[in-house]
């Protein structure tokens, strides 16, 4: 996420202040060969960032599915959840996969946004420190450095709620240090913090390197909301067929990655060929283990409100936008019907 997130900024005017960043994604090309055809729909996608928490999303590209579907996919990753919904606003991208507030906040401020489906459905970070030991009491973080990515990212606000509502001041008890998203273990290995909330690869990584995961935020949550796939209301009046082979696609992936675990390791490989294999393959088992990829596309109103209600917490959202006004499920549960 980039620094306009200053203190004292009111968030919820990002709409206006990152528009300019739609048009700077950051390439991170794909390593599957896609076939070229003529007759596929090519569709502009923009995921927050390169991480194994969309595995689904790569087991779909590298298995076909999207093309399938009559997709061309082009993904960027855009560096964060702010910059990825922007490129969807600015019109660079179709779709977007990032923290669906961004969505909820364009909604209340008389911007667009849809939530059409789900791709994380519970949170996917994890502790991880190098001089803790594992705990479950978040009161145990008392005098704690904990690194994460800037504010709004979901990783801080997670963070923030959990310090917050064990009665510990943001701050004084406990200080947070944003760095770049992606970059919490180095910043955390190099001693800035105690702790570091990631994702996966990074967090096996850092096991590989002596570090050992000391909290669990998936089911310190539960059902949530963490990745949704958001688009514009004209984008679904435009081409209601792309929409709906997307999330179709999106779908048969997520089904396609729980079914074939070695599969999914396989595409992991691949998206991280710099990681050993085996430090990708023991990130996968975290994903599928912790049931962090959706397992359907389909947004749950249990993971909505869960999401919703952290984000009332922190003041991010004023919560006049209901489940049903900004939540889509009609391509998610004509997919679930069409694959049986």
């Amino acid at each position: 996420m980039s620094n306009i997130f200053r203190s004292g900024v009111d968030r919820r005017h990002f709409l206006k202040t990152t528009a300019a960043a739609a048009g700077g994604l950051m390439a991170m090309p794909y390593i599957a060969t896609r076939a070229s055809a003529a007759t596929l729909k090519t569709v502009n996608f923009s995921e927050a960032v390169h991480n194994l928490g969309y595995i689904n999303l790569y087991v779909g590209m590298h298995d076909g599915i999207f093309e399938k579907h009559g997709l061309d996919m082009k993904v960027s990753a855009a560096g964060g959840d702010t910059q990825t919904f922007a490129a969807v606003l600015g019109g660079s991208a179709d779709f977007a996969i990032g923290d669906a507030t961004m969505a909820q906040i364009s909604r209340e401020n008389g911007g667009p946004g849809v939530v059409v489906g789900t791709v994380v459905q519970r949170a996917h970070y994890f502790g991880v420190s190098k001089t803790m030991e594992p705990f479950s009491d978040p009161k145990d973080l008392k005098g704690k450095k904990v690194v994460t990515s800037p504010e709004p990212n979901t990783n801080y606000s997670v963070t923030k709620r959990m310090v917050e509502q064990a009665g510990l001041k943001l701050g004084t008890d406990v200080t947070i240090v944003p760095v770049s998203p992606g970059t919490e273990i180095g910043a955390m290995l190099a001693g800035q913090a105690d702790m570091a909330v990631a994702y996966q690869p990074s967090v096996a990584a850092a096991e590989a390197q002596g570090s050992k995961v000391v909290f669990d935020f998936s089911n310190y949550i539960g059902p949530f909301c963490n990745t949704g796939i958001m688009v514009l209301p004209t984008t679904i009046a435009k081409d209601p067929e792309m929409v709906q082979a997307l999330v179709t696609a999106f779908e048969e992936a997520s089904r396609k990655t729980y079914a074939d675990p070695a599969f999914a390791k396989k595409v992991a490989r691949l998206e991280f060929p710099d990681l050993p294999g085996e430090v990708v393959d023991k990130a996968i088992d975290a994903e599928l283990k912790y049931l962090i990829p959706a397992q359907s596309v389909v947004t749950k109103p249990d993971q909505w409100k869960n999401l919703m209600d952290m984000q009332l917490y922190l003041g991010n959202i004023k919560g006049t936008v209901s489940f049903d006004q900004i939540i889509d499920n009609s391509f998610a549960d004509k997919a679930v019907k069409q694959l049986g």
